[in-house]
């Protein structure tokens, strides 16, 4: 694997270079657009803005949303065009383009099949992981989420330093990726003698890779797949500029991109570009005056998400004609969090998904102390609860007892027996004797609490939660514990004592974005094309519409929309030859 000079590419460049494509952005949507492109035969240069390659595709769990792959076969599900699209239809509606979702369902199957065909990107269909909006006509259980293989990143030799470090509570001992089929085999490593094995090669792998390289080699997720296409775009021949910003788009006499201006450091090149450029920055979640305009009110400063999606380049993109999508359901996609305060004085900002709010023994409670949504919610659907109860439940509390916490932990207190005390001591988690006690140090009313913690041990006994109806659909059965009964979601808070965390709603990424047509290039408010502009990824208005139907429907979408926009601007450039 050849090294590259990212960190000083600029500086390397002639005075006046010539490429097919760039790439701003180097997600998971940036990353296959440029992959696509020089699998086109085209001159690709991607670039970044900050020092690491992955954008918040790199922290994700990298499922990736697309139906009717040929991994279906894998499955017994039984899925077509039709039956997705009435699934789609019911859930997005008017808050998107109906074609944009019929360009994504009839390039999708190519786009992956590309990828695993012609790269080391390699995908398999999760074994159940339900649509999450399981109650409407058309979900389906499995077929249509992907799950990237894990990967054995160490042939990137010096490369392996461009990959963005996954968030340190995803990990163990200090740096060791896990993924779930790791954390069944970590939990039972006692108890089994394949486990112990399995656990012991492991760390050993991992220690070794940290005494060679300084660093984890072995990824899983959403960094096996960042690392799979690192490792492609490399074999491809794409270069790779990090730290560096896109300042200017410049047009030619028709008003098409011709060229683009970029710095790193105190380098700056004015590229010219054949076919186009692909924006797929990753949105602008991380830029403070767009949170402030156009998120809900109230939105904090806490989030998840990569550093890099500021939406720098959209300024440049609606100073040329583009425009922002306004049909959306949510501007953002959206998660609870809880916060806790690092060592080294940053802070860690931690997405409840799946492992706590679903898990017996555990209900969320608003300010007053009163249950106020259905916990087994997705993510999404969550957090808007949040943002719909106003300050009440802006933040909200988690709460369960002892029994849960051991078993299943609570946001950063890890599952399986954590010692909790550290989290006691710095105030991220709280405890009480008595759910009394609890309540005092919440802040909430007792009363209110005690009230939501018997309805709670009563829907667990009948295996109903007459409230809000939690484990009712099978996406939300799925999060509980299987081996619990007679509801898997349900389960009793009667074992002191009794502890809290405090959840946040935060974003995960942007779901508005620029307005494009079906080959992802950015459009005029007149309908009229922006020759040249292409976006892809958060970069692009949500073919979803701010809705989150089922896992990985912002990487599947992105994948297949860079395939789209790759496409077209790699013909744009041989037109521009000939």
């Amino acid at each position: 694997m050849p090294l590259t000079d990212a960190h000083d590419f600029v500086a390397r460049l002639p005075a006046a270079p010539v490429y097919d494509l760039v790439v701003a952005g180097s997600g998971a949507a940036g990353m296959a657009a440029a992959i696509f492109a020089a699998l086109n035969g085209s001159r690709v240069l991607l670039l970044e803005r900050t020092e690491y390659v992955g954008g918040t595709s790199a922290l994700s769990g990298g499922t990736t949303w697309v139906p009717l792959t040929r991994f279906l076969g894998d499955t017994e599900t039984e899925d077509s065009p039709d039956k997705v699209m009435r699934f789609l239809d019911a859930a997005v509606g008017e808050h998107s383009p109906r074609a944009m979702r019929e360009a994504f369902l009839k390039a999708g199957p190519d786009a992956i099949h590309t990828l695993v065909d012609q790269t080391e990107v390699q995908f398999r269909a999760c074994a159940y992981h339900p649509d999450y909006m399981a109650d409407l006509d058309g979900f389906t259980v499995n077929g249509r989420a992907l799950e990237p293989l894990p990967y054995a990143a160490n042939h990137l030799g010096k490369n392996l330093k461009l990959l963005r470090p996954p968030i340190p509570e995803f990990t163990v001992l200090g740096g060791m990726m896990v993924n779930r089929a790791d954390i069944n085999q970590l939990l039972k490593r006692y108890r089994s003698p394949r486990s112990f094995l399995y656990t012991v090669s492991l760390v050993l792998r991992y220690w070794r890779d940290r005494l060679v390289h300084g660093q984890a080699a072995r990824s899983v997720m959403g960094h096996a797949l960042i690392a799979r296409m690192l490792a492609s775009a490399l074999k491809q021949g794409v270069d790779i500029s990090i730290n560096t910003d896109m300042t200017q788009l410049q047009t030619d006499d028709t008003g098409a991109v011709s060229a683009v201006t970029i710095r790193q450091g105190p380098e700056t090149r004015t590229v010219k570009v054949r076919g186009g450029v692909i924006l797929a920055g990753g949105g602008f979640g991380r830029d403070p005056e767009k949170r402030h305009t156009l998120y809900p009110a109230g939105i904090g400063d806490y989030s998840p998400t990569a550093p890099g999606s500021t939406g720098q380049e959209h300024e440049q993109a609606l100073a040329l004609g583009a425009y922002l999508g306004e049909q959306g359901d949510q501007p953002a996609f959206w998660a609870p969090c809880s916060v806790r305060r690092r060592k080294d004085g940053s802070t860690a900002v931690f997405p409840h998904f799946v492992f706590d709010r679903s898990k017996p023994g555990t209900l969320c409670v608003d300010q007053q102390g009163r249950r106020f949504v259905n916990e087994s919610l997705s993510y999404h659907e969550f957090g808007k609860a949040q943002f719909n109860g106003g300050d009440s439940t802006h933040p909200a509390w988690i709460v369960c007892d002892a029994a849960a916490i051991a078993c299943y932990g609570l946001g950063m207190v890890r599952l399986g027996g954590d010692d909790v005390r550290p989290y006691l001591a710095d105030g991220y988690l709280l405890s009480g004797a008595t759910l009394a006690e609890l309540a005092g140090r919440m802040g909430v009313d007792a009363v209110n609490l005690e009230a939501a913690v018997a309805q709670m041990n009563e829907a667990a006994r009948t295996g109903e939660d007459t409230l809000f109806q939690r484990g009712s659909t099978v996406y939300q059965r799925v999060n509980g514990d299987a081996d619990h009964g007679p509801n898997p979601t349900l389960g009793p808070l009667v074992q002191a004592p009794f502890y809290a965390v405090k959840l946040y709603p935060c974003d995960i990424g942007s779901a508005r974005g620029l307005v494009g047509d079906t080959d992802a290039r950015l459009l005029r408010r007149d309908g009229s094309v922006i020759g040249g502009l292409y976006a892809c990824g958060n970069d692009l208005d949500s073919i979803m519409g701010g809705k989150y139907p089922g896992p990985g429907i912002t990487i599947g979408p992105g994948i297949v929309f860079g395939y789209l926009a790759a496409r077209h601007a790699s013909q744009r450039a041989r037109e521009q030859v000939q």
